[in-house]
């Protein structure tokens, strides 16, 4: 379902604070995903800073074109190809999402509120239906 027109701003507004703290949402949020499902580390590699930083400088070219989701739909394709290839299933989105909502939480700290959570997750949702079906990631 398409994200309204309060919901994409509540992100943009709401992604400018995390902007200001990439590194340490970056580490925030690779903590938190390992902490949900420590199966996973062994998809990434050592250097987590640098992880941390392609994912939040990804996220940003996200947030920056959710204004035009077809704009994003190569992007979306080529993500999904690459996390398809290291092995990544749909169930593996789950733990990423919840330590996305725990980052933009800790990063917005009181500024988070029910509306924000909402719109960050029915941003999530659409980006990983968009990745699994662009990039033909597989179901289990």
């Amino acid at each position: 379902m398409p994200l309204t027109a309060e919901q994409l701003d509540t992100i943009r507004r709401s992604f400018g604070r995390i902007r200001r703290d990439f590194e340490p949402a970056s580490t925030f949020f690779y903590e938190e995903l390992f902490r949900r499902a420590p199966e996973l580390r062994a998809l990434f590699r050592d250097d987590l800073a640098g992880q941390g930083m392609k994912f939040m400088s990804t996220l940003a070219t996200i947030v920056d074109g959710m204004h035009d989701p077809d704009a994003l739909d190569e992007r979306y394709a080529e993500l999904g190809r690459l996390h398809g290839s290291l092995g990544v299933t749909a169930p593996m989105f789950e733990p990423m999402g919840e330590a996305l909502i725990a980052t933009v939480k800790h990063t917005l700290g009181n500024d988070f509120t029910p509306e924000v959570a909402e719109a960050w997750r029915a941003a999530y949702e659409d980006m990983v239906q968009a990745l699994i079906a662009k990039g033909g990631i597989p179901a289990t």
